[in-house]
């Protein structure tokens, strides 16, 4: 590793055996990410995002034809004062890094971070979402991104679900990962933790007579949503205030999970 004449501060890496490179791809793996704390996030928009708040990389990677851009220099700057390493790298580098043909011109790694349960503050939104088993990593982060999107307070995932800092879910999240506050939890302390909640809990069954657009929903809602196969369990669909369904009026007779989540958050905070 040598200094690079790209960016000021950085180091020049050419070598896929080069151990900084070895432990970004080692992050593709769901064992790694929970053994380090860490994970990736592609592109410079995400780090931005990051960066925007208050988040900076512990690692960022670039490609030198990226260097005279300057939210890159911006991006660098704020890595090394936040103490972190600035690695020039081969486009090589960054397919490896990134498991694509064409990858993104920056990657970087960042420390994870959830929120506990019992700091999710029901008053700072009118609706959050709580989701139970979710197993599809795009699913996961389009639902993180719409709910930032659309003012809410926060996700909760409840039981065993897909890792929301999996380069997938980070991806699809495209930078809101950063910006909601993500929080964990069996079924056991969520329903716990559940009985204090001091508006509405809504949930969505196939089964449930009252439309969605006509429920009462007393804020702050808690949207309570279930799997991508077979949606809520029955302990969660019985621990809701009010079940409701999406109207099927074509021949389809289901909607992709995240495509739900998002007409249920907005016809709560519409």
């Amino acid at each position: 590793m040598s200094a690079a004449p790209g960016l000021a501060g950085a180091q020049q890496v050419t070598s896929l055996a080069n151990p900084k490179v070895k432990s970004a791809r080692a992050l593709h793996l769901r064992k790694e990410r929970e053994e380090t704390g860490l994970f990736l996030a592609e592109g410079l928009k995400i780090v931005l995002e990051a960066l925007d708040q208050g988040r900076t990389p512990q690692t960022l990677f670039y490609s030198r034809d990226a260097a005279d851009h300057p939210l890159l220099q911006r991006a660098a700057r704020e890595t090394l004062k936040g103490r972190g390493q600035v690695l020039e790298v081969t486009r090589d580098i960054l397919e490896k890094v990134s498991r694509r043909d064409n990858p993104q011109t920056v990657v970087a790694i960042f420390e994870q971070r959830f929120t506990p349960l019992d700091a999710i503050d029901p008053t700072t939104a009118t609706c959050f979402v709580a989701l139970e088993q979710v197993r599809d990593p795009g699913n996961l982060g389009t639902i993180v991104r719409t709910a930032d999107a659309a003012g809410c307070g926060g996700v909760i995932l409840i039981g065993d679900t897909v890792d929301p800092f999996s380069v997938e879910a980070v991806r699809a999240t495209m930078g809101s990962i950063f910006a909601l506050p993500i929080a964990r939890a069996t079924r056991e302390q969520f329903l716990a933790w559940r009985k204090a909640w001091p508006g509405s809990v809504v949930g969505t069954l196939l089964t449930a007579e009252t439309d969605h657009l006509s429920a009462p929903y007393r804020r702050p809602t808690l949207l309570l949503m279930g799997t991508e196969q077979s949606g809520l369990t029955p302990e969660l669909a019985a621990a809701c205030d009010v079940n409701v369904k999406i109207p099927m009026r074509g021949r389809a007779d289901s909607l992709n999970l995240s495509v739900a989540t998002g007409i249920m958050i907005y016809a709560i905070t519409g």
